[in-house]
């Protein structure tokens, strides 16, 4: 089974959430997690994990947040090519554009991405929404 990192920051909750049921899927799947802030990572812990995965939610005019995922994912796109990775996050407004865009800086930077499109989630995840999160965390587990 894959060793997974789930790489997040939350401001509201919603994405910690998310980040809790796809840590929860790919333990049920037998995947060990390690659940981490973006300040506790960094490229030279890439080789530590079989799959990583990003989560952040929308912020501002749809983007990253800017204190510490923006700086911490900046400093890693020079090192993603061939990595395989997944991105989460929520959003409260506007259309997904954000996660359109840090798809698209990935597949730009050579990143094997599990889903082109991310899984994003409309405010607070419901509990669709946290079945979504747990099957994507049990499919990590085995990609």
């Amino acid at each position: 089974m894959n060793k997974l990192a789930i790489v997040y920051w939350s401001g509201t909750g919603n994405t910690q959430t998310m980040a809790g049921c796809i840590a929860d899927g790919a333990r049920e799947a037998g995947a060990q997690v390690t659940v981490m802030g973006p300040d506790e990572f960094a490229a030279d812990r890439f080789p530590e994990f079989d799959v990583v995965a990003f989560g952040c939610p929308a912020m501002g005019n749809e983007q990253l947040e800017e204190g510490e995922v923006e700086p911490m994912f900046s400093g890693l796109e020079g090192t993603l090519n061939g990595k395989k990775i997944a991105l989460f996050g929520s959003y409260g407004w506007g259309d997904g554009e954000w996660m359109r865009e840090w798809c698209s800086r990935c597949q730009e930077a050579g990143a094997v991405l599990y889903d082109m499109e991310g899984l994003i989630v409309n405010e607070a995840p419901d509990d669709k929404a946290q079945e979504n999160c747990r099957d994507l965390g049990r499919k990590l587990a085995a990609w």
